[in-house]
């Protein structure tokens, strides 16, 4: 399966999901990408997404 190129628009948004304290899954859902390509941009970006297994009660 081909890769679909990220726009600048699509870094921008990571970086405001991942500065908000978005999940790594909310931010997949918002930005129409898997989990993995997520944190595959996150990383190559420098941010850091939780996940929702990750959250603490």
């Amino acid at each position: 399966m081909a890769r679909k190129p990220w726009s600048f628009k699509e870094d921008r948004r990571l970086m405001e999901l991942a500065k908000s304290s978005a999940s790594l899954e909310e931010a997949a859902k918002q930005l129409g990408r898997s989990p993995d390509a997520i944190k595959r941009m996150a990383l190559r970006l420098g941010l850091s997404l939780k996940t929702k297994a990750s959250k603490k009660a």
